[in-house]
């Protein structure tokens, strides 16, 4: 059985309170080895820090998502971004954080986003972590606020395939999510991303590749889809972005 890296999850979600250690155990017994849990708000922040101290193979990133700058405002974001500098050095990296427009159309709304977004990319910079972004239709966007940082990683990657290319010709990782399962979109970005910048993730408890809530061991069901699309074994998918996974996050 290939190891392998849930590289984001979201295991202190509610929709796990009532099965979180035999969900964690089914993905250890399925071969994922390590997972990365990331944050998106004061609390889950906080939930994220606790899980990874009760597991030493869940590794916490912690995040301001930018649903919750627009939604919540400047008083909550502001706490949200201390909260980042006080636990930044418990954390292998910084985000989930970017911009998000599909649900946010005008152009107020996008640069108040903005505004907090280039926030945290100054925290993941002062403290050499490496920035989770969250870019749902903003990753041209999100791509040209992050030209500074060496390490960067488009979670549940859905931009265009140029777009892509522009990101992993500039040395960052793409993460494809469990959808790529059935989303031929999904698909054509697993076959141009090169192999030395991909991560794989679930995205638990959404996105699921099979009916209901997702969960980590369903991590596994990327391996056989990119590596068709990659044209190779699933062997070497799995050893690839088991390796480009612990060079990001320093694991």
């Amino acid at each position: 059985m290939q190891e392998v890296i849930d590289s984001h999850c979201h295991l202190d979600f509610p929709k796990f309170n009532r099965d979180r250690d035999e969900v964690i155990e089914r993905a250890r017994n399925s071969g994922v080895v390590e997972m990365v849990n990331s944050g998106i708000d004061l609390k889950t922040n906080t939930s994220t820090l606790a899980l990874a101290k009760q597991y030493d193979f869940i590794h916490p990133t912690i995040g301001l998502s930018p649903l919750v700058v627009s939604h919540y405002g400047n008083e909550v974001a502001d706490e949200i971004l201390l909260q980042l500098e006080q636990h930044a050095a418990e954390s292998v990296g910084i985000g989930e954080a970017g911009l998000d427009y599909h649900y946010y159309k005008e152009d107020r709304e996008r640069e108040h986003q903005k505004e907090y977004f280039q926030k945290v990319i100054e925290i993941a910079e002062s403290y050499d972590k490496p920035l989770v972004i969250h870019g749902r239709e903003a990753e041209e966007d999100c791509f040209a606020m992050v030209r500074n940082l060496d390490k960067v990683i488009f979670h549940c990657y859905g931009g265009s395939v140029d777009t892509a290319a522009m990101i992993t010709d500039a040395g960052y990782y793409i993460s494809i999510p469990t959808i790529v399962c059935f989303s031929e979109h999904h698909r054509s970005i697993a076959e141009n991303v090169p192999l030395d910048r991909i991560l794989i993730e679930t995205d638990s408890p959404y996105l699921s590749p099979r009916k209901g809530r997702n969960e980590p061991a369903f991590v596994r069901d990327t391996l056989p889809v990119i590596a068709e699309a990659q044209g190779m074994e699933e062997d070497k998918v799995a050893k690839a972005t088991l390796k480009n996974t612990r060079s990001v996050f320093d694991l």
